[in-house]
C-alpha cells in the first residue's frame, strides 16, 4: 500500500464533502509532477486529504477505490477514485498543520515542505509512521 497527500481548498472540495458524499472523482490536476502522482495511485493506497487556502492543514484520510487512470476530459490530467476514511482531528489532537510538519524538520526534503504549489504528491514511509504515531485510532 502507498500513501499520498492531495490539497483541496475547502472552498473547492472539503473534507466535509467528502464524507457527505462518502466517494468522489478526484480531478482538476494539471500540473505533470502531481498527475504522475495520481497516476501511481492504485485501489487500496491511502491519500491524505490537505486543506489548502488559509487553513493547511492535513484533516483527513481518503482510500483510492479506483485506480488514477488519464483524465478523459483532459488528455493533460489524470483521475482516481477516493473513498472517505476517516477524520484526523479530535477533542484530544488537531489536525496536522504544516506549520507543524516543517517545525519537526524531520521531511525537509519532502515535497509538501520544499514545492508548496504541488497539489498531489507520493509520502514517504517515514511520514506515513509519524502520522500513525499522532493519529493511532484513525485507521492508517
Amino acid at each position: 500500500m502507498n500513501y499520498f497527500l492531495a490539497k483541496s481548498e475547502p472552498g473547492t472540495y472539503s473534507i466535509d464533502d467528502l464524507e457527505r458524499d462518502k466517494r468522489t472523482i478526484w480531478d482538476g490536476v494539471k500540473n505533470a509532477q502531481a498527475v504522475r502522482a495520481i497516476l501511481q495511485m492504485q485501489a487500496g493506497d491511502r491519500v491524505f486529504i490537505y486543506h489548502s487556502g488559509g487553513v493547511s492543514a492535513i484533516v483527513g484520510w481518503a482510500k483510492v477505490y479506483g485506480a488514477g487512470v488519464p483524465d478523459p476530459k483532459n488528455p493533460k490530467s489524470a483521475v482516481a477514485g477516493f473513498e472517505f476514511g476517516g477524520r484526523l482531528g479530535d477533542s484530544t489532537n488537531s489536525p496536522t498543520t504544516l506549520s507543524e510538519i516543517k517545525q519537526s524538520q524531520l521531511f525537509d526534503d519532502w515535497a509538501l515542505v520544499r514545492q508548496s504549489r504541488l497539489s498531489t504528491m507520493a509520502v514517504p514511509g517515514p511520514f506515513v509512521e509519524w502520522m500513525r504515531k499522532r493519529y493511532p485510532k484513525a485507521g492508517l
